[in-house]
């Protein structure tokens, strides 16, 4: 059984590595910020505590009784899945998922406080400084290479069906493959048409697109939009 000291420095090492992941997702105001990571580890490294070391007295009591240490832990490894899918969200107006990174960061400090609650505290401290890199040492890097591959969109406006048809000949010929294609009417101005594309369009590819477009009989207008839409 372990004593109170030991205890204690389990759970405060938990928590504290716990609030260093959850306060560079706080930095970015995800749904998961630095109180719900610290809650996290400090209930993981609880757990792996209580299914190590809760049932020595009953081992001791009755020699032939044979429990697994590891049965609690394994349910934290699943369980924390619940906990991860509430901050996945799917932006439907962008076509993207968001919190996907958050959710991960979840699961692995999850792990963190397992191995914190087991008393591998080398292995928990070297885990959170690597998570910590992936999270915010190489977000700098993720924003350059997302700025090579963004996800345009065109938006083209129009005053009859045949310019629809039209505008389709114009990406077919260009082999540009769209993500999604929205059309909507918009009264008294004729028709609109939101074209997304999937990452990867070059985006120097743009300007000969709009200036394609723009000659169609019947459009009115094509707006251009690039912008990173990284999850």
């Amino acid at each position: 059984m372990l004593g109170t000291p030991e205890i204690a420095i389990r759970l405060l090492l938990a928590a504290a590595l716990g609030a260093v992941i959850g306060f560079d997702r706080e930095r970015h105001t995800w749904a998961a910020g630095l109180r719900t990571h610290m809650l996290v580890c400090l209930g993981a490294a609880l757990l792996m505590m209580v299914s190590a070391y809760a049932f020595s007295d009953i081992l001791q009591q009755w020699p032939r009784v044979v429990l697994d240490p590891s049965r609690i832990a394994a349910q934290v490894v699943s369980g924390i899945g619940f906990l991860g899918a509430g901050t996945i969200m799917f932006m439907h107006r962008e076509n993207v998922i968001r919190g996907l990174t958050t959710a991960a960061g979840l699961w692995t400090v999850a792990a963190i406080g397992l191995a914190v609650g087991g008393g591998m505290y080398v292995a928990a401290t070297i885990a959170t400084g690597v998570a910590w890199v992936i999270l915010a040492a190489l977000k700098p890097l993720e924003r350059r290479f997302a700025l090579r591959k963004t996800m345009p969109q065109v938006q083209v406006r129009f005053v009859d069906r045949a310019s629809l048809a039209a505008i389709e000949r114009v990406l077919r010929d260009r082999e540009l493959s769209a993500s999604t294609v929205v059309t909507r009417r918009v009264p008294d101005d004729g028709d609109e048409v939101t074209v997304e594309f999937a990452r990867g369009f070059e985006r120097a590819a743009l300007g000969d697109l709009a200036d394609a477009l723009r000659a169609l009989p019947g459009v009115q207008g094509v707006s251009l939009d690039v912008t990173s839409r990284a999850g």
